[in-house]
Parts: structure tokens; C-alpha cells; sequence
């Protein structure tokens, strides 16, 4: 590789498309061990550029770019959070393996709790924790909770995983999400509407 940008695209290629080195040592004429290289540069290169990026918008960002349909049914949602999980290559350390063991994933997996705003735009990316940590675990630990980033009678959709209502209570912050089925053979009709709106 003879240029910076056929290096980043080299890692925007392994990125998007999970290219083997092999393949790209091909396309860019450079051995196997060059690609690991270029890319573990690349990749720490843009941890430091974009980890001083600041996602999160202002409440007023948030009204401006809201779709129509949500403001009307949802109009104080500031986030909608969900999980992920990325697969990770098993440690050879027994307890590493354990921690990062996913039940839900049957493999071992790094999680990360990822938040949009309704307009669709990424605002909040947590730390990446062990694959056997809850959805409500992360939260606790995340700075969405524990720093000042909403502000009272904010609303936060969810998916029915995060039972995590209680946490968000002293804030003065709602968590829309689907109803919790424990129990329950059959919604009432109002229920099941409303469900479907947060689906």
C-alpha cells in the first residue's frame, strides 16, 4: 500500500464486509501480516479520533428532527435504547471465557448498549461489557444513568428486556416499552394497541 487512503479503505473493507486478510493481502498486494497491521492501526487510530466525538443532542435537536408520527404518539422520547452483542474469539483464560459467555448468544460475546434518537440518529454508545452482564446491569453501570444526560419528564423506549423503570424513577424519566408477559395469556385490546405503537 502506497497511501493513507487505500489503508483506510483497506479497513473499511475488513469493517463492512469481514473480509479475511488473505483476500485483502490480495486486492492490495501486500502479505497477510501488512493487512493486521494497517487495520490494528487504523482501528486505534479512529478509537482515539472518534471517542472525543460527543453523541449526544440537546433535548431541542431531538423536537426538531422527530418524525411527525412519533412526536404525536411519543412526544417526550429523548432515546431509544437496545442492546448488541458482538461475537468475540474465545479467551484461552477459563475465567474470561465464563464472563463472557452469552446464554442469549450461545457464544462469547462482548455487549454494548447503543441509543438512537427517534430521528434515527446514533447519540449514546456505552462501554463494551462481558457477554454474561444483564441488560439491566449495563444500564446501572452506564453513563446514561449516571450522568445528567436527561432531564426530567424525558422517556426512554425500550425493548421488554430492560426492565429497568426503577432505576430511572428518582430522574423523574419514563420508560416506554412492551408489556412484560409474566403471567398474562392475553392483552387487554388497549394494551395490545399500545404495544404495537412502541413496536
Amino acid at each position: 500500500i502506497t497511501n493513507r487512503e487505500d489503508e483506510f479503505l483497506l479497513t473499511l473493507m475488513k469493517l463492512r464486509c469481514n473480509k479475511d486478510d488473505i483476500e485483502l493481502g490480495f486486492f492490495f498486494n501486500i502479505d497477510e501480516s501488512s493487512v493486521s497491521k494497517v487495520f490494528r492501526t487504523w482501528i486505534n487510530f479512529m478509537f482515539f479520533q472518534f471517542q472525543e466525538l460527543n453523541l449526544w443532542i440537546s433535548r431541542s435537536v431531538v423536537d426538531q428532527h422527530m418524525p411527525a408520527d412519533f412526536k404525536k404518539k411519543f412526544p417526550n422520547t429523548r432515546v431509544i435504547i437496545d442492546g448488541t452483542e458482538i461475537p468475540i474469539v474465545k479467551p484461552g483464560n477459563v475465567h474470561d471465557q465464563s464472563a463472557t459467555f452469552s446464554t442469549y448468544k450461545n457464544k462469547n460475546t462482548l455487549k454494548i448498549l447503543v441509543g438512537i434518537a427517534p430521528s434515527g440518529l446514533v447519540t449514546y454508545i456505552s462501554e463494551a461489557y462481558a457477554g454474561s452482564a444483564s441488560d439491566r446491569q449495563i444500564v446501572e453501570r452506564s453513563s446514561l444513568l449516571k450522568e445528567d444526560l436527561l432531564s426530567p419528564n424525558d422517556s426512554i423506549m425500550a425493548d421488554r428486556r430492560f426492565v429497568v423503570q426503577d432505576l430511572f424513577c428518582l430522574k423523574n424519566v419514563h420508560i416506554n416499552m412492551p408489556t412484560v408477559m409474566r403471567g398474562i395469556n392475553q392483552l387487554p385490546p388497549d394494551k395490545v394497541i399500545r404495544d404495537r405503537r412502541i413496536a
